[in-house]
Formats: structure tokens, C-alpha cells, sequence
């Protein structure tokens, strides 16, 4: 086979060791080195130094776990780096060493055999770790919610049944009173504002409870871990609209704008998914493959001619969490086109799987919006209706005439 790299190196690694395969083609022949190295920055930093010293090009190694990370941050910028799935590059069975591994991929590397991973820049990858750490508190802050409310319960106290947020300003302020100590129903249904001062008597009602005094300590303690959190939240989204701002290499602030123009898009939700995929779409090629790297495309799994399963394959968690959120808030729109492709097949296949096949739909609008530079168009929740008007009316005819009715066209009979 063609050579297509004649000094790559291949990386086997783990957690405390990295195994380096260096693949040297000298006077025309193959000269072969291995290195093993720790993990820590100095010993990385060697590496890097012995990889360089031997006319390194290209370095290849398997995105184990989260390894690799380190590795990638001392060797980015010094050369050619591919991280690519295990899975692709598995070696034959009985022949599995640590040094054996890291040949291979240096074997596969040197011959173009190996298809990289995405890994976005810099710039990329400091605003999807801002994204997803406010994911994850917004995710821990709603457990605390359902905590508190486990225990509100416990107490007698129906406070949800009346309220619609519970740790809202009125909520967090009847709450910070039930664990002061105070328990008459009316005092505490006062600090009720806005709306819920409409419903003083429900929450007279709901306030009503048996509340024990290790009870008002978890209270007090859950409390003080939701305004922890409500302050981390706000940090992290002040440093997330700084980074997008500040960055004037990747134009993340425009294309977050873009993106808000389709429908479920809020800015949180477009700052997400710019975190993910990057504004340039040329990486992935394709709507499809896009859509496939997130996990929201259909699956295949065809045998003999049948086709066993669609479901979707595993891809992208965070994104396809947003994507889910996204798709929800669409369906719930009225009048668009996405709205009437929820409804078309929540009715036929599920709610979960119209959910996906929404997000599926946002996701390709979304690569073709980035693309292009255009904003989203509206195709209207009559766009089934406009691709086949015929088979509709006979559809409805046919229905009509089951339920004994008669249909005509509005013109013949204003003629």
C-alpha cells in the first residue's frame, strides 16, 4: 500500500502511561522507535520534545475516555494531530499489548487509513465547557427543586399545587420563612407577589402543614445550595456572553443571532449549540453527516434485505439534550412547519420519536442557516398540505363520506 505519511507516530494511551509507536521512513526503509512515557506535563512536554526531534509529522491515538485530553493539549500546534475512534481502529484479536496498539495506529496512520474525530479549536472548546457547566448546574439546581419539593410534601405543605414555581421570588420567600420557624398560614401566604397574591386563600389552605424541626434544618440547608447555585449560574453565563463577544476569530455572536431566528432557538439555547458544532460547517461535509455525528438521524441496521431497525445511534449527549429542548418548544409553537411535523407524527409513531424527528429537522435547518448565512424561513404548518393538495381533499372526501357527508369544491358552487 501507498504511503501516505513518512514520519507519523502512533499513541497507545492510558491513564498514568502513554505508549508511542514512532514510524520513521529513512534511505528507504522503515525505522521503528517506542517510547514510554507518564503522564504528567513534564513527561508530555518530553514527548513532545523526542517526537520533534525525530521529524514527526503526524500523531494519531484513540480518544480513550477523557486520556486523551491532556496529550492533545501538549501536542496541539506541533503537529498533524488525529484523535479517532476506537472502535475503527481495533486491532486483530491475540495480538493485544500496549506496544502492539500503538504500532497499529501508527501502521494505519502512515497508510491514510484513519478517519479523525471532530475536535474543535480553542476558541470552541472554551465555550462548550462554559455551556455544558451551566447544563449541568441548571440540571443540579432542578433536583434540588424536586428535593425541596419531596420535602415540602413530607411536611403536609402543597405549596406546588398552588404555585407554579415553587422556588420563585414568592416561593424562596415563603420557604425562607417556614424555615425561620414560622408557621401560621396567613402570615406566610402574605409574602405572596405579583399574581399569586389572586390566590392568598389556596395558599392559606396549602401552607397548612406539620413541619418538624429536622425539617426546617434541611429546608435551610436545600436553600442555601439553590442560591449557590442561582449565583454559579449567573457567573457562568456573564463569562459564556463575554467569550462570545470577545472572540473575533469565529464569529460565534452572529451566528448565535442567526440561529435565534428559527423557531425554539432562545439565546441560551443557540450559544448551546454554537458550543457544539462551531459555525464552520465544512468540517462535517453534510446535513446528514452532521445530523448522524449528533445522533439524531436514523440508524441502519439492514440484513438479507430487510431493514431490522432505524433507532437512532449514540452521538452527541449535550447536544442532542439541547436539540430535544429546542424541538419541544417548536412543537409547542402554533402555525409553523414544525409544529404541524410534530403533530403529523406524534399522532402516527410517538411523541418521543416526533421529538426527534423534530430536533432532526432544526439540526439540518441549522446546518444550511450557518452555510449560507441566512436566516430561517418559515415554510407555514400548511406545507403538507400544499405538497399534495389532491390526495388531502380526497382523504377528507373519502371521511366525509363515512361519517355521511358531502364534499365540494367552494368554486363549482359559486358557479
Amino acid at each position: 500500500m501507498e504511503i501516505m505519511y513518512a514520519r507519523c507516530a502512533g499513541i497507545d494511551i492510558h491513564k498514568r502511561m502513554v505508549m508511542t509507536h514512532a514510524r520513521l521512513v529513512e534511505a528507504g526503509r522503515v525505522v521503528r522507535e517506542i517510547r514510554e512515557s507518564g503522564t504528567f506535563t513534564k513527561e508530555l512536554l518530553e514527548l513532545r520534545d523526542w517526537l520533534k526531534d525525530r521529524g514527526v509529522t503526524h500523531v494519531a491515538m484513540e480518544s480513550t475516555g477523557s486520556y486523551w485530553r491532556p496529550v492533545y493539549n501538549i501536542l496541539e500546534g506541533e503537529f498533524e494531530l488525529l484523535v479517532c475512534n476506537a472502535r475503527h481502529i481495533k486491532n486483530v484479536p491475540g495480538r493485544k499489548t500496549d506496544v502492539k496498539d500503538a504500532e497499529w495506529i501508527a501502521e494505519l496512520l502512515a497508510h491514510g487509513l484513519l478517519k479523525p474525530s471532530f475536535v474543535p479549536e480553542v476558541p470552541q472548546r472554551a465555550l462548550r465547557d462554559l455551556t455544558r457547566g451551566r447544563s449541568s448546574l441548571v440540571s443540579e439546581r432542578a433536583r434540588l427543586a424536586n428535593r425541596v419539593q419531596k420535602l415540602l410534601k413530607e411536611a403536609n405543605i402543597k405549596l406546588a399545587s398552588v404555585a407554579t414555581d415553587v422556588l420563585g421570588v414568592s416561593g424562596r420567600a415563603m420557604l425562607a420563612s417556614i424555615a425561620a420557624g414560622e408557621d401560621d398560614p396567613r402570615v406566610l401566604a402574605r409574602k405572596a407577589k405579583g399574581r399569586l397574591r389572586a390566590k392568598a386563600q389556596a395558599l392559606g389552605e396549602a401552607l397548612q402543614g406539620r413541619v418538624r424541626p429536622h425539617q426546617r434544618v434541611l429546608l435551610r440547608e436545600l436553600l442555601k445550595q439553590v442560591e449557590s447555585l442561582d449565583a454559579s449560574i449567573a457567573a457562568l453565563e456573564t463569562e459564556i456572553a463575554t467569550e462570545i463577544r470577545n472572540e473575533t476569530d469565529i464569529p460565534f455572536e452572529a451566528a448565535v443571532a442567526l440561529l435565534q431566528t428559527a423557531p425554539g432557538i432562545a439565546q441560551t439555547s443557540a450559544r448551546a449549540i454554537i458550543g457544539e458544532i462551531g459555525t464552520d460547517m465544512s468540517r462535517f461535509g453534510s446535513a446528514r453527516r452532521l445530523c448522524a455525528w449528533a445522533g439524531v438521524a436514523p440508524g441502519n441496521h439492514e440484513s438479507g434485505g430487510k431493514r431490522l431497525s432505524g433507532r437512532t445511534l449514540h452521538g452527541n449527549r449535550s447536544l442532542m439534550r439541547t436539540l430535544a429542548e429546542v424541538a419541544a418548544a417548536a412543537a409547542r409553537q402554533k402555525g409553523t412547519y414544525l409544529s404541524a411535523l410534530y403533530g403529523r407524527l406524534a399522532a402516527r409513531r410517538g411523541k418521543r420519536r416526533a421529538i426527534v424527528a423534530v430536533a432532526h429537522s432544526v439540526l439540518r435547518s441549522i446546518y444550511y442557516m450557518l452555510t449560507s448565512g441566512v436566516s430561517y424561513q418559515e415554510l407555514g404548518s400548511a406545507h403538507f398540505d400544499n405538497i399534495n393538495r389532491a390526495a388531502v381533499i380526497r382523504r377528507l372526501a373519502r371521511r366525509a363520506e363515512e361519517l355521511g357527508y358531502s364534499i365540494s369544491p367552494v368554486e363549482a358552487v359559486a358557479a
